[in-house]
């Protein structure tokens, strides 16, 4: 009877092992079709994204930049945009009100002060725009492949909350200059560029300016520009320039640069999210871009200028509901992300990473601080107003007069003994 008990229990331990067993191997199949049908959604995204090239540029910082014939870029894979013509200039420019070609001709050999980095290996032939190429790792360091190049939800600074619990939703923190209470079409800085440190690869520092309408719930409107330092997005540290827009608070709308359809691109110089070279150096040079984004008044669509010369391209009104129309808000400024990592506020420093009251040289600034009026003119604001979360971690302090006009310092090192 032992002998048959002894045999019935190796029975079931066999049994037993045989079971885990085919449940490890369902589970590694599992996973294996999982992997799979990643793989085939992450090639089928970059298949999406990364059009068919004239040319392509190797960048001395890694990047692949692709000169894609305008009629291919991203944004035609927009629904409403298969027929669309291409605007190749808008129809009037804010400074003065000239015709854009007058303008064109008064400012054909102007240059930015700053160039990018791509620039040192080669140009884009005309008819073509550049376009980063995206990498399978960078879709990858996304939280999925429906969120790259997107930004998480309610990171715009609220300057018109009461309530504290809001302020750092998210972790994101800010320190801005902003008008509000009229009707605004467009809005100018000149803010000088830094290669601020991070601390964690999901943080990200950033300046920029923003184009705001609708509240600050679902129905936000948003355009934005400037620069940005974020190792998730670009898998490094260096300094490019972005654009994003959304028209639903981030939530399903927009995305950063070209990573989506929506903005039209029609210059062949400047590749948004390219590496901006040289940069600022603390107690040393100082290198500015200037960014301009208006709403021509006759054709509607919102325009970007980089620097004197160079316009980009233009988001298609239709993207927009609030912002069809005009904008109701316009700040400038930094934002970062505070992950609070080891329970610590960050030490991600916004701009220059030192307090405003450094001043120049050592701090970052944004200068000539302009918005576009209801008559289609770039004037001085004629009051702003302030916004920072903890201004004992990044602070922002206003100015006004001489050859900057409207300017204001702003940023900080995060962490620090007032900002544990």
């Amino acid at each position: 009877m032992a002998a048959h008990g002894c045999a019935r229990q190796g029975m079931m331990v066999w049994i037993l092992a045989l079971a885990t067993f085919l449940s490890c191997a369902v589970a590694v199949a599992g996973t294996g079709r999982l992997e799979a049908k990643q793989r085939l959604e992450v090639q089928r995204h970059l298949r999406r994204l990364n059009k068919q090239a004239v040319k392509s540029i190797e960048s001395p910082d890694g990047d692949i930049i692709d000169c894609v014939h305008l009629s291919l870029q991203p944004a035609f894979d927009h629904p409403f945009l298969k027929n669309h013509t291409i605007q190749m200039r808008p129809a009037f420019h804010p400074e003065g009100g000239l015709l854009f070609d007058e303008r064109e001709v008064a400012s054909k050999k102007r240059t930015p002060s700053i160039a990018q980095l791509w620039h040192q290996k080669g140009r884009c032939p005309e008819n073509t725009i550049p376009i980063r190429r995206t990498k399978r790792d960078d879709v990858l360091r996304a939280s999925s492949v429906k969120r790259y190049g997107r930004k998480k939800h309610r990171s715009i600074p609220n300057p018109m909350s009461v309530d504290p619990d809001l302020l750092n939703e998210n972790g994101h923190q800010h320190a801005i200059a902003y008008v509000e209470g009229d009707t605004y079409y467009g809005a100018k800085a000149s803010m000088n560029v830094w290669e601020p440190k991070i601390q964690q690869p999901n943080e990200f520092s950033l300046s920029q300016l923003w184009i705001l309408g609708g509240s600050f719930g679902a129905d936000l409107n948003s355009i934005e520009a400037g620069w940005q330092v974020s190792p998730d997005l670009y898998g490094d540290n260096n300094t490019r320039l972005f654009t994003y827009w959304t028209s639903d608070s981030y939530e399903a709308t927009g995305c950063y640069n070209l990573l989506c359809s929506g903005f039209i691109q029609v210059n062949s110089e400047i590749a948004m999210g390219a590496t901006i070279y040289p940069i600022s150096k603390y107690g040393g040079s100082q290198y500015d871009i200037s960014i301009l984004v208006w709403k021509d008044p006759k054709e509607g669509h919102w325009w970007m200028q980089f620097g004197d010369g160079y316009v980009l391209g233009y988001w298609p009104s239709f993207l927009f509901s609030y912002l069809e129309d005009s904008a109701t808000m316009i700040e400038w400024g930094g934002e970062v992300v505070n992950s609070e990592p080891d329970g610590e506020h960050t030490s991600t420093a916004m701009g220059s990473g030192h307090f405003p009251g450094e001043g120049f040289g050592k701090a970052s600034y944004f200068r000539n601080v302009q918005i576009v009026d209801g008559s289609n003119n770039l004037r001085p604001p004629s009051e702003f107003g302030t916004f920072t979360e903890q201004s004992s971690c990044y602070d922002v302090q206003t100015g006004d007069g001489g050859r900057w006009g409207h300017y204001f310092y702003y940023g900080g090192p995060g962490r620090n003994s007032n900002c544990p």
